[in-house]
């Protein structure tokens, strides 16, 4: 059945700006590690956030790291994000837990036609039943080989299903629904946001960064003040000729993403 994008900040650094203006304090003045900590109000955590940005000096926001739950999101957006090398994920395997009946993603251009989002559902209903039934005759397959080679017929049973759905998952569709852990240090998620949080980047990942970008505002505001796309951490749209033409109306959208996020699971 269609399922729907939601997001939840799991876990992330204690105090993440406060240890972020630790790192700075101890790159730019003469405090020691015994001493660090001292003096760290908000308005000087503040000043030293707002300092690092000002020089372009990155490195201190990695010590901070954020984990997201995800779910609601497809194969196809799972290739895209795994491209964000610095970062570290844990993915629902399809080759431990079988489809039974599984979710899927529709684009909202289809979802918007019903004649569209018709044919869109009956491939999804198509893909179930051709899923099913190669899960079926593989296991068979397996499950009697494995006998016939001593196997008692639980551990049969078992490793019969693994092997099985492990091919038969070579049809199911980029739409599949899928689940995911990510964490990425505040660094990583700058670069994330500029990339993905651009008009340019394909609805489904841009969807889901800014309801990242909207959850880790909430913890760290001043933090990810600048974060977003790139016309907004620059002020000028980097794109060139391919840029969408809507900086500004963009610019105005991430000057004020704070708040409730549109869909949060609870």
């Amino acid at each position: 059945m269609e399922t729907r994008l939601k997001v939840r900040l799991l876990q992330h650094t204690y105090e993440p700006e406060k240890l972020v203006a630790v790192a700075a304090k101890l790159c730019y003045s003469p405090s020691g590690i015994d001493g660090i900590m001292e003096g760290l109000d908000s308005k000087t955590t503040s000043d030293f956030l707002n300092m690092l940005t000002e020089l372009g000096h990155e490195s201190p926001i990695e010590h901070a790291t954020f984990t997201f739950g995800i779910e609601g999101v497809s194969r196809s957006l799972l290739a895209q994000i795994t491209r964000h090398r610095i970062a570290s994920y844990s993915v629902k395997s399809q080759r431990w837990v079988r489809e039974d009946q599984f979710d899927y993603v529709i684009p909202p251009e289809i979802e918007a036609i019903p004649a569209a989002k018709e044919i869109f559902q009956k491939a999804m209903e198509e893909d179930q039943a051709r899923y099913n039934a190669l899960a079926e005759i593989l296991f068979q397959r397996h499950f009697k080989r494995l006998l016939e080679e001593g196997k008692d017929e639980r551990e049969a049973k078992r490793q019969a299903e693994k092997q099985a759905i492990e091919d038969a998952r070579y049809v199911l569709p980029n739409a599949c629904e899928t689940k995911l852990i990510v964490t990425m240090n505040a660094r990583s998620l700058f670069n994330f946001f500029r990339q993905r949080c651009c008009n340019r980047a394909q609805w489904e990942i841009r969807r889901l960064a800014e309801e990242m970008l909207r959850l880790v505002r909430q913890v760290a505001p001043t933090l990810f003040a600048k974060a977003g796309p790139g016309c907004y951490m620059l002020g000028k749209c980097p794109e060139g000729k391919m840029s969408c033409g809507k900086s500004k109306e963009i610019q105005e959208k991430y000057r004020n993403l704070t708040g409730v996020p549109i869909e949060r699971a609870d």
